[in-house]
């Protein structure tokens, strides 16, 4: 099982409403049945650690390219962050394998 992080560095003051496009875009995706459950969070500046960032992070069995054939991403995840494309300066992906008790090192 992996942990999938999508980060967006966001124009300074918009971390909240781009919070707000993410998880609508989350909730679209999972009625489409193509995602697991997301958590978004952010940082406008109220807390430590990098501002203007927002994170949507989620778990998946397999590691697929969103290029695969036959996928069709949902118009309505589309639709969900059009309004949020200007707010975007950067944004990238990262993978993480979670660990479960099954992939234990008891060495």
């Amino acid at each position: 099982m992996y942990v999938l992080r999508r980060v967006y560095e966001v124009k300074p003051g918009m971390a909240r409403r781009y919070a707000t496009i993410a998880m609508k875009q989350c909730e679209e995706y999972e009625k489409a049945g193509q995602r697991s459950p997301a958590r978004i969070y952010y940082n406008g500046g109220t807390v430590p650690g990098d501002k203007n960032r927002v994170y949507m992070e989620w778990t998946a069995d397999v590691i697929d390219s969103p290029s695969r054939e036959g996928n069709v991403i949902p118009q309505s995840v589309r639709d969900a962050g059009a309004a949020g494309r200007d707010m975007v300066i950067e944004s990238w992906i990262e993978f993480y394998e979670l660990m479960t008790p099954g992939k234990a090192d008891n060495g």
